[in-house]
């Protein structure tokens, strides 16, 4: 009986052993991804020879992408403006992005808008064989939107945007009769302010500061059986300052900071049966032995991404399989600066930094702006700074801007 207790017992206790598992991670990237992210690019040439920023810039025809409130503080009544992108320009010539905005003050305290973002990723040809007719498909993604602005106060405005954005990405289409457009809308909040002139020593000054949360919407999927894609909401914030030397002179710097308000994707690892040869508990490398494979690309550190676009928003905050040291390395920031000659020409620079592990997107940016009468030509260039080469490297852009109305209104 003593000998079969004891049995028993060691049974028990090999049984205990060899049912444990452990997660061998095998999976470190933990890029953020979203669908439709032409929506980030910088459509306009100021914004972009800015280091992609202008949520806290001073109003301009495109502040529809950027921060809409700007609208309410325009000294232009209205204003139509249309701006041209070249992407992987050195590659193919009919893949581009394009933005028409129209904007009207209505009065004193208000202001609306209206844009369409249209980005082409050029014809793509398709055969069945080398005998076969070619099929032409033109991919394609879209936005369209409208904002409302308010004055609050003097120095500060609010706005909200209602943005339908569509999808048409079917590479396949033609052959799989599942695949559809993908449709969804999003809403922007943000925020204005811009502080009186004040004089200071040697120069006059005004301070600007901004926010925005963008493209607040639900999540959607191409297919019926297929993935759900988050929306790239994104939160700027920036701030500014304007240097006023003169009536001919002015100097302003900002800088920006944004972060995708998407779940970080968690690290995965594969789970196996082990032996817990030293009986500490957990899996060691050289000491325990690893048995059978349980299960694949499971959670090893992090959150699950299957959560509805609102908690994922909350979720972005503090999800990063690293900790707090990976949530700082999603945030991207901007320093820009603009100097102003007579209200008439511009010189611009910027610079734009996001993290090696994040997506590793650095650049420098130079632009120059002219205005004739009614009529506003800017003009940016950007210079890759990262290893990783950017699409937009070495490539001219272009934005047209018609005032109408222009001096209507007097903030000063």
């Amino acid at each position: 009986m003593k000998n079969q207790l004891m049995l028993l017992i060691a049974f028990a206790f090999v049984f205990k052993v060899t049912a444990q598992t452990t997660i061998i991670p095998n999976d470190d990237r933990r890029v953020i991804t979203t669908g439709i992210p032409f929506v980030l690019i910088a459509s306009d040439a100021r914004a972009a020879s800015m280091g992609d920023m202008g949520v806290a810039t001073s109003v301009d025809a495109f502040s529809q992408q950027w921060n809409s409130s700007k609208y309410a503080f325009s000294e232009t009544k209205s204003g139509v403006a249309v701006s041209y992108t070249p992407y992987l320009s050195k590659l193919v010539n009919d893949i581009f992005l394009g933005n028409v905005t129209y904007f009207n003050r209505l009065d004193e305290k208000s202001a609306f808008a209206a844009s369409f973002r249209y980005f082409s990723i050029g014809d793509i040809e398709f055969r069945d064989n080398e005998l076969s007719d070619a099929l032409i498909l033109r991919p394609n993604e879209l936005t369209l939107d409208v904002s409302y602005a308010l004055r609050l106060s003097n120095q500060f405005a609010m706005s909200v945007a209602m943005r339908y954005l569509r999808s048409d990405l079917r590479l396949g289409g033609f052959t799989d009769g599942d695949a559809a457009a993908a449709n969804t809308f999003g809403v922007d909040i943000s925020g204005y302010y811009q502080s009186e002139e004040e004089a200071y020593a040697d120069f006059n000054g005004r301070w600007r500061m901004g926010f925005a949360l963008q493209n607040i919407g639900p999540k959607f999927k191409y297919d019926q059986g297929g993935e759900e894609n988050f929306q790239p909401t994104n939160l700027r914030l920036g701030a500014g300052f304007d240097f006023i030397f003169d009536q001919y002179n002015k100097v302003c710097v900002t800088a920006e900071v944004a972060k995708l308000l998407v779940p970080t994707p968690p690290q995965l690892g594969d789970e196996y049966n082990y032996t817990d040869n030293n009986s500490n508990g957990r899996y060691d490398e050289d000491v325990d032995t690893k048995g059978t494979l349980v299960q694949e690309d499971v959670i090893y550190k992090g959150k699950s991404q299957d959560v509805n676009f609102l908690s994922g928003i909350f979720q972005s905050f503090n999800d990063a399989p690293d900790g707090f040291s990976e949530e700082l390395k999603e945030f991207t920031w901007s320093l820009g600066a603009e100097y102003v000659y007579q209200d008439s020409f511009a010189f611009r620079a910027g610079y734009f930094n996001e993290s090696e592990e994040k997506g590793a997107r650095k650049f420098l940016a130079l632009g120059a702006g002219f205005k004739a009468n009614v009529v506003n030509i800017d003009l940016s260039y950007l210079f890759s700074a990262a290893k990783v080469q950017s699409p937009l490297e070495n490539t001219l852009r272009f934005s047209l801007t018609f005032n109408i109305g222009a001096g209507e209104y007097r903030e000063y």
